[in-house]
């Protein structure tokens, strides 16, 4: 958390341990600058000044080696007046000009940041100055302090301002001088022989998270309180992080690190320069924030919010601060930032979900951490452990489900993002980072997509379009609903995917049972994956980056399968089973329910209509083919509908009829597939009754790219069997050609024609191959059409059907679909086929 720029970098787990009131601010001499007083160091050589003393060799090395104390020892035990005198002048030295800018600003931040949310203070200075003195009286603030050496236990019911050092009488001389810390003789009363100030710094450091604020490296006074640190921590007893505010000057960062961690302290470094100033605004910022409580952690998501993230630099990292703003336990800033106009960008994602924390931050959410450090763990804003309180129970017979329940931060996080309901980079950051959504998250959508519906089914375009105003992307336009109704519904696929084979593992001990029949019903189940889609749109900052109105082809590419993994390789274990065989014509109804479940979806998500699907790319063959790749396990439901239907169709032929007459009144070509398929079964379905089903719908089932291959195996099936009357109406459709509401309405007239004449030569050349000779007109029509196109050959075998399949006239194949894209290669190949039919 940085609070100024170019500032020290305050660590987010040392804000919590403030904000829960455990951290007592160890202040040095460098808070005082301020007011013009100087640091140790130069004190003693003002003194000797002062004092128109030379320095003794002994006192010279002393200095030289930092041992200021060590160097006032001496002097005192030297000159006339000794200690008195000395003190004297040293209290004289230590008077503040409180007519300088900000002389005691730093001190007033310092009692801000000392207190309790209870208005009760803590705070500790080795300084002896009088300016914390100066600030309580002009405050008048219920400060008590206490000075060295009587000085109280520092138990959870110590309270005040602890001079640790002593503090300078308001008036001098005075016999209070002799309990200030200053030579070496005192520092050795203190820490050892009467030890009272190592006691109490022993028992601080075991009690609470010390910040040391306004020491330099090698301070004298600093050496002594990292001694009692070191004998304190050798005995086990300190657990507490200790940090030190540290300010270097240029290319010395690393040598301040290591001087701080070879201590057993936390450095926050920042560049210095004389004055500190950095220090000093910090403690400021950081004081005006704290005494503001929430309000001022809601001034920092105003200030910040509407900012992009990636403009945020480690000289003015506001994430940081924004971050640190919004995991506020109490969810006000966080219900700030859900509720911001205008909407706060989709960009904040990236930065909510770094994992940014570790084991040390763990009990600044509330998680009780081990003591042994885990350092593997990292966590972030949107992802994190749960404490007690939002932790699922473990349980044998777990109520609802297993996910832990929301604190308000996330509550009020989710509210956010439901404002970005159309955005379809909010669907793939989701499933990109675990496909399933939160019971709450889930329940929080569906609620928001009744509200906007609502709104307009009741025409208040108004109040849309100040939704839109403050939030562009927050209604979501109809195909970004249906996808979000299927999130929110569960049908998104699970990484634990249930299996099969257990189920017919089962189905063999037990039998067919109402459980199982359920149970296998849910594993074929249809469920849709979400992937990044190719190719797609990138802005100048990355593909996640909010773009605002977005196609959802350009970012989301779904894919359609089942709950059960791997069907078609479980069914081709046990489809030589007999008991298998035998079950398949009484599961028919759950195959066909199933299967119609499946397009049901794809026809939410764009992909299916009543015209067209993709069923044909997927499974080119209803019956048994080796193009059929089995690549997509829900073509597993068209194999299992046909198999059984087949058994059916052994059995009983009408009620076979009458299924296949069912499939010819779904609204989907895959049954049509599945309908002309069952019409080649001479003995099932009349060959009147079949003919009709081939010309149905103005034969559009007939030149249909959907049905294409069905279409022309009936066609061959029927074509020897057909009386005449019939077989010249077969003919004349077939030269008539296809539907006018079948064309292109942009294509060019040559191109037409040309795709227009392949699939008439297919069809009577089929025609031709099979049956008796064709009828003068189609005869006509056929040697016209050789005539043009001499370079035309019908193949051997069943293959031809699938020749040039992807050259295509209608203007269904040529429409790529919104969220299914084929492989670039595959792609290319059939741009290919279709300018060289």
């Amino acid at each position: 958390m940085q609070w100024v720029k170019d500032g020290p970098n305050i660590p987010e787990r040392l804000l919590q341990a403030h904000e829960d009131g455990r951290v007592v601010f160890f202040c040095g001499a460098g808070i005082s600058k301020p007011a013009g007083l100087p640091h140790f160091k130069k004190l003693v050589n003002k003194l000797y000044k002062r004092l128109n003393e030379q320095e003794s060799d002994a006192e010279q090395e002393a200095i030289k080696a930092g041992n200021l104390d060590i160097a006032i020892g001496m002097l005192e035990a030297r000159i006339v007046g000794k200690r008195e005198r000395v003190r004297c002048e040293i209290a004289q030295l230590l008077t503040p000009d409180l007519t300088k800018p900000k002389a005691t600003a730093t001190h007033q931040a310092l009692l801000e940041l000392g207190k309790n949310r209870d208005g009760q203070t803590r705070l500790v200075t080795t300084n002896c100055d009088r300016l914390f003195e100066h600030v309580i009286r002009d405050g008048e603030l219920p400060v008590e302090t206490s000075s060295a050496p009587l000085l109280p236990v520092p138990k959870n019911r110590w309270w005040g301002l602890v001079y640790l050092h002593g503090l300078l009488p308001a008036d001098v001389p005075s016999t209070e001088l002799e309990h200030l810390v200053l030579s070496s003789g005192d520092f050795g009363r203190a820490y050892l022989t009467e030890g009272w100030a190592a006691r109490f710094v022993a028992e601080l450091f075991r009690n609470y998270t010390i910040c040391f604020v306004g020491y330099s490296l090698g301070d004298s006074v600093l050496r002594y309180m990292m001694d009692a640190l070191a004998a304190d921590r050798a005995l086990g007893d300190s657990q507490h992080e200790v940090f030190a505010l540290g300010g270097f000057r240029k290319n010395k960062e690393e040598q301040l690190k290591a001087y701080w961690t070879a201590r057993g302290v936390t450095p926050i470094p920042y560049p210095s320069d004389k004055q500190h100033l950095k220090l000093h605004e910090t403690l400021r910022k950081w004081a005006e924030t704290y005494k503001a409580g929430v309000a001022g952690k809601e001034r920092i998501i105003v200030q910040y919010a509407h900012l992009q993230p990636h403009e945020s630099t480690k000289q003015d990292d506001f994430v940081g601060r924004l971050i640190w703003a919004l995991t506020d336990r109490s969810g006000l800033p966080a219900k700030k930032f859900a509720q911001l106009d205008p909407v706060p960008s989709l960009e904040w994602l990236r930065p909510l979900f770094k994992k940014r924390f570790r084991h040390s931050d763990l009990e600044r959410f509330g998680v009780a951490p081990n003591r042994k450090q885990d350092e593997e763990l990292s966590f972030s804003v949107m992802r994190r452990p749960s404490p007690y309180i939002h932790s699922p129970w473990m349980d044998l017979m777990p109520f609802g489900r297993s996910a832990g329940t929301w604190d308000e931060v996330i509550g009020y996080l989710a509210h956010w993002l439901t404002r970005h309901l159309d955005d379809p980079f909010l669907v793939r950051w989701i499933v990109e980072r675990g496909q399933g959504l939160h019971e709450r998250f889930a329940d929080e959508i569906q609620r928001r997509l009744t509200e906007l519906g609502e709104l307009e089914r009741e025409g208040e375009q108004e109040e849309l379009e100040r939704i839109r105003s403050n939030a562009p992307s927050a209604v979501p336009r109809p195909l970004m609903r249906r996808i979000w109704s299927l999130m929110a519904s569960g049908r998104l696929k699970q990484r634990d995917g249930h299996d099969l084979r257990n189920w017919w593992e089962r189905c063999k001990c037990d039998g067919l049972t109402g459980t199982l029949r359920i149970e296998l019903q849910n594993l074929l189940s249809p469920t849709v994956s979400f992937s990044r889609s190719i190719p797609f749109r990138e802005s100048e900052h990355g593909a996640d980056s909010n773009m605002g109105k977005v196609e959802v082809e350009d970012v989301l590419r779904s894919e359609i399968g089942l709950n059960s993994d791997h069907v078609h390789r479980r069914l081709s274990q046990i489809n030589s089973e007999t008991r298998w065989q035998a079950l398949l014509r009484e599961l028919l109804p759950v195959f066909m329910s199933r299967l119609r479940d499946t397009l049901d979806v794809m026809k939410d998500l764009g992909v299916a209509n009543e015209k067209y699907d993709y069923s044909h790319w997927y499974q080119p063959s209803i019956e048994e083919h080796d193009q059929n790749s089995r690549m997509r396990d829900w073509t597993a439901l068209i194999e299992l509908t046909r198999d059984a239907w087949l058994k059916v169709a052994e059995t009983t032929p009408q009620e076979a009829r009458l299924i296949a007459a069912d499939w010819r009144e779904q609204p989907y070509p895959v049954f049509k597939r599945l309908c002309l398929f069952a019409a080649t079964r001479a003995d099932v379905i009349p060959q009147p009754l079949a003919l009709d089903w081939l010309l149905a719908d103005n034969a559009r089932w007939l030149w249909s790219s959907c049905t294409r291959r069905e279409a022309i195996r009936l066609l061959v099936a029927l074509a020897p069997r057909l009386e005449s009357r019939h077989r010249n109406v077969l003919e004349t459709a077939i030269i008539t050609g296809p539907p006018d509401e079948m064309h292109r309405q942009d294509e060019e007239q040559g191109k037409f024609e040309g795709c227009v004449d392949n699939e008439v030569w297919i069809r009577l050349s089929k025609l031709e191959a099979t049956g008796p000779e064709l009828g003068e007109p189609a005869q006509a029509r056929l040697e016209e059409i050789r005539s043009r196109h001499p370079n035309w050959q019908m193949q051997e075998g069943d293959r031809d059907e699938f020749r040039i399949w992807t050259s295509t006239w209608s203007s269904e194949d040529d429409e790529h679909h919104p969220l299914i894209r084929l492989p670039r290669d595959l792609n290319q190949l059939v741009r290919w086929l279709r300018r060289n039919p």
